[in-house]
């Protein structure tokens, strides 16, 4: 049976270049074709017209095969005509999440119809998890969500983050096993661990339930996974001293966490100047995605090996909130690696507090 349009824009939403999978453009002809950029729609063009010329005589079944409409990839760029050069390729849509507390209408920009700018209707969380959260995991294991509080209350999150940042409870980012001063070298983020009931964190506590909300409607739909808890927030900072964190995974040894969910905070970030990618090396894959830290942006991943990923320098402050999910099973197993002495001791400190960040 043919999947519906929708999903399998779903199914294509990286750019068939390089990969990357947010902020793309649709082919404005065959529209089921995505890219980052028109300079990589340009540079993959000899391999796409192969593909956009079909689509393009199934759309124009009386217009003759070999005289497909030019495409902005065979023409040399006209500078007179740089407010057009956004076709023949569109914005493809990005997923927003609900309002806190208000129904099923998005938290930011909304029109009277429910829609957002980039044309979307507001979705409720079971709504956002199962028509889009799950279908992207599924085929990626990576899966970013926009707006996902909205502007009013995504900045009552960073003014408590900030707050917190001012007391001085930020300490350096561990290594499991640390021995050293060595994971300076490695990681250099400052980072404090949130229940909820903390005073003054409010408003992160409601976002660690809208996290919660969203992964309860993905529950049982996430591969194998039996999702039975989650870690405290971890808050961190990157001072914006060029410091990042290399090349690493959250769960490499079975520790029981299966699903890393990462909430950012940076008004106004502009990756060439401020550096702070989360770069995602997908296992298996020749691509790699990168994630820019802007403000209300939720990102999920699948937190074992199928996803090293590092965070590239930063240079200014750079916020997130990091909480990650566990498995029943395998959470079960990994406690009782620690209960019989069995396991090595990286995973019984991964079993106290995880110290990974993104």
């Amino acid at each position: 049976m043919e999947k519906p349009q929708s999903d399998l824009e779903r199914d294509r939403q990286y750019c068939e270049l390089c990969g990357k999978m947010e902020n793309l453009l649709k082919c404005g002809r065959c529209r089921s074709s995505f890219y980052c950029s028109k300079e990589h729609q340009k540079q993959h063009w000899k391999k796409h017209k192969l593909i956009c010329k079909e689509a393009d005589r199934a759309q124009l079944p009386k217009q003759k095969p070999e005289q497909a409409p030019p495409s902005d990839a065979d023409k040399a760029p006209d500078k007179s005509r740089e407010t057009e050069q956004r076709e023949p390729a569109e914005r493809a849509p990005t997923p927003n999440s609900t309002a806190p507390a208000t129904g099923d209408k998005p938290g930011e920009d909304v029109s009277a119809n429910g829609a957002t700018p980039n044309g979307q209707t507001g979705s409720s969380p079971q709504k956002l998890a199962v028509e889009y959260v799950v279908p992207c995991m599924s085929k990626h294991g990576i899966c970013v969500v926009n707006s996902f509080l909205g502007a009013e209350t995504g900045l009552g999150v960073l003014e408590n983050v900030k707050a917190l940042h001012k007391t001085g409870r930020f300490t350096d980012g561990q290594l499991v096993s640390q021995k050293s001063d060595s994971s300076k070298d490695i990681r250099g983020d400052k980072i404090t661990w949130i229940e909820g009931g903390e005073a003054g964190c409010e408003k992160i506590r409601f976002l660690m339930s809208r996290m919660d909300d969203l992964i309860r409607h993905c529950n049982g739909r996430l591969g194998n996974y039996t999702i039975n808890g989650r870690t405290k927030a971890m808050v961190a900072c990157y001072p914006g001293n060029g410091t990042g964190y290399v090349r690493h995974v959250d769960n490499p040894n079975g520790d029981g966490r299966c699903v890393t969910c990462i909430y950012y905070l940076n008004k106004d970030w502009n990756a060439k100047e401020h550096g702070g990618l989360l770069r995602i090396f997908p296992e298996g894959k020749a691509q790699f995605a990168d994630i820019e830290p802007e403000f209300d942006r939720l990102l999920l991943f699948w937190s074992d090996r199928r996803n090293p990923h590092e965070v590239q320098p930063a240079f200014c402050t750079r916020y997130a909130i990091t909480v990650w999910y566990f498995d029943a099973d395998e959470r079960a197993r990994a406690k009782e690696k620690y209960l019989t002495g069995a396991g090595e001791k990286g995973v019984k400190v991964e079993l106290g507090k995880p110290t990974d960040s993104s």
